[in-house]
């Protein structure tokens, strides 16, 4: 039995500049992966992100649900005639979620929550894609590697 339930908080760790533009705008990058497109997060606040990522920032959203029920928006506007969902990713395992859930062992520390589309056509283009949400100031804050909680 899988819980699909989105985790309380998701967590993006990138470059402070690309991560101020998803703040103040919603702005992110839909990327080509496995015959899907997918905005990955982590479910982990972790101090070791930073480096594996190399990244000097992260976007921490508190409201999961509203997050993601806006990405999912978007992109159906953008992409009409795409299929979406989201889902932890699966390590070592086939995830139940398929292809674009699974990876390798290896890779567990990262803790993955992610977004996922497919064309439900085969004629589809595989180029990333932006897509802007709005700002997510209400409900999200950006965190420096040197983010201790008080």
């Amino acid at each position: 039995m899988h819980d699909y339930q989105r985790p309380p908080t998701l967590h993006r760790y990138g470059p402070r500049s690309e991560l101020e533009l998803a703040l103040s705008q919603g702005q992110f990058v839909l990327r080509p992966e496995n015959g899907f497109l997918t905005l990955s997060f982590s479910r982990a606040w972790s101090h070791d992100m930073f480096d594996h990522f190399g990244a000097d920032c992260c976007l921490v959203i508190h409201n999961t649900e509203e997050f993601g029920e806006r990405i999912h928006r978007a992109v159906q506007r953008t992409l009409p005639n795409w299929a979406g969902i989201d889902g932890a990713v699966e390590y070592g395992t086939r995830a139940a979620l398929g292809a674009a859930f699974t990876m390798g062992a290896q890779d567990a520390a990262e803790q993955e929550w992610k977004f996922a589309w497919r064309p439900m056509h085969s004629q589809a283009s595989m180029n990333p894609v932006v897509i802007r949400i709005g700002s997510l100031e209400q409900f999200a804050e950006l965190r420096g590697s040197d983010w201790y909680p008080a």
